[in-house]
């Protein structure tokens, strides 16, 4: 409210900026805030730095942040499991007993992220954030920490700034009306998860019905929950005048692997291109590399979302969808379609992404052995 009512830039910009940290401080504590600090003051000192070694230093220890809080106690655990499985659990309680925390600083992934993405940008050639104020207001702009939309600082930096000098009535209802919306999603997704989590643990002797229901109500509640949190986020800011990018555009009306990634948590798909696969080589050097690079880039996009095998399963699964995708693209490039088929070939299209979709989000959800048997249990093959 004192945003709206104090329309006064460096008051909107110190409230921002204020709210973020605040907001990030409850829900992570001190021990989540500390690291985030230090990690966007390295960004920003470096970002001002005018030396590629120093702004490559400051990405490695971005990304070795990333690796350590999130990934140790599982890398760690499987890799001394091979000989040990004993050992490695006394090793992972030695280990949460000493230096590393049970939970990694809350958002650590968006943070790291958006820090990457912006000192990639000045790698590049793109102007850095000069003012120490601005860069706040890029790290902690609370809508998007939990959940993002992941910002890019060319685009953000001007949208709240401008935010920050008017807000309409306008944007103040169009905002409300996308927080509406997400609540809804979300208290969808909400019932959804209660039911989903009844029937799975009678995933067995549920009938087949039941079994193929649950199946995509789940592919739903991911699609509700996820999507309902970028409607909050971009809401929120566009109560305060900030145009927060979109995150999804109707993905479960894909017509391939690749149009999926083009509609589904987009600020990801998008630095997922940006900053491993063009870097990587893209599509430059040839179809083979493409989708090596491709499965690749979507092994490590799985292995974001969490520390554990299902993840980079789920990721390795889309990126053969992809590459097969690349190939069929590749192949049938020089036929034009039959006109009388075009639709029945589209509609043929759409059902077969969505099922590829549906069937990896078990995999994302379950461990491997639950997800394998919950598939067998769909088809009869159990």
């Amino acid at each position: 409210m004192l945003y709206w009512f104090v329309p006064i830039f460096t008051i909107r910009k110190t409230l921002v900026i204020a709210s973020g940290a605040l907001f990030y401080i409850h829900f992570a504590g001190a021990v989540g805030f500390i690291p985030i600090i230090f990690l966007g003051l390295l960004t920003y000192i470096a970002g001002l730095i005018k030396d590629r070694r120093v702004q490559m230093i400051a990405i490695f220890f971005c990304v070795a942040a990333l690796l350590f809080y999130k990934y140790t106690l599982f890398f760690a655990s499987e890799l001394i499991s091979i000989f040990d499985p004993e050992l490695a659990k006394q090793s992972v309680e030695a280990l949460k007993n000493s230096i590393i925390p049970d939970v990694a600083p809350l958002a650590i992934s968006f943070f790291v992220f958006e820090f990457v993405h912006y000192l990639m940008d000045v790698l590049k050639g793109e102007k850095p954030i000069r003012s120490g104020s601005d860069f706040m207001l890029f790290s902690l702009f609370w809508p998007t920490l939990i959940a993002g939309p992941i910002k890019r600082y060319e685009q953000f930096i001007p949208s709240m700034k401008e935010g920050c000098s008017k807000v309409s009535v306008n944007d103040i209802m169009v905002g409300m009306t996308r927080i509406a919306l997400g609540i809804i999603k979300k208290l969808i997704s909400d019932n959804l998860t209660v039911g989903i989590a009844f029937w799975v643990n009678q995933f067995d002797s549920a009938p087949v019905e039941i079994r193929w229901l649950v199946f995509l109500c789940i592919g739903l509640r991911i699609l509700l929950d996820f999507s309902g949190y970028s409607d909050m986020a971009i809401g929120f800011g566009r109560m305060m005048g900030v145009k927060v990018p979109e995150n999804f555009n109707w993905p479960y009306l894909a017509s391939g692997p690749i149009d999926f990634w083009h509609r589904w948590h987009i600020s990801l798909s998008t630095w997922i291109r940006d900053y491993i696969y063009i870097p990587l080589g893209g599509g430059h050097a040839g179809l083979s590399r493409k989708i090596v690079n491709g499965m690749l880039a979507f092994a490590i996009c799985g292995l974001w979302h969490g520390a554990g095998w299902n993840f980079v399963v789920w990721g390795g699964y889309h990126g053969v969808g992809i590459a097969i995708n690349n190939v069929w693209k590749n192949k049938t490039a020089q036929y034009v379609l039959y006109q009388p088929l075009i639709i029945p070939v589209k509609i043929m299209s759409w059902f077969c992404t969505l099922i590829f979709v549906l069937v990896g989000w078990l995999f994302f959800f379950y461990p491997i052995p639950k997800a394998v048997d919950m598939l067998a249990l769909m088809v009869g093959l159990k």
